[in-house]
């Protein structure tokens, strides 16, 4: 009988011990399925950098493109107004020439009036 009562205690404590090693396990898996999580929340993390910084440089690009556009439609502009400048120059200066023409020969006219 007190070897029934022994057995029956060794198998309790034995049950016992093996159900909270059996928890402990399981606490051990959720151990690992939290760092699981916490490397995932750490992943999607990096990968929202990334993304932010792929954006970032993406936007720093285009409005880098764009000022390097505005640059050379400044340039062309700037260009455009010089030839502009450089026409009205020459029309001018053929203005004056006309003009200078005309009163040579004006000069020459009033040179053979005088002469007949």
């Amino acid at each position: 009988m007190v070897l029934d009562g022994a057995a029956i205690s060794l198998a309790s404590r034995s049950f016992v011990f093996e159900r909270e090693r059996e928890k402990e396990r399981e606490r051990a898996r959720e151990r690992e399925r939290e760092r699981e999580r916490e490397r995932e929340r750490e992943r999607e993390r990096e990968r929202e950098k990334r993304e932010r910084e792929r954006r970032e440089r993406e936007r720093r690009e285009r409005e880098r493109e764009e000022r390097e556009r505005e640059r050379e439609r400044e340039k062309r502009e700037r260009e455009r107004e010089r030839e502009r400048e450089r026409e009205i120059d020459l029309e001018r200066e053929r203005e004056r020439e006309r003009e200078r023409d005309l009163e040579r020969e004006r000069e020459r006219e009033r040179f053979r009036e005088r002469e007949i």
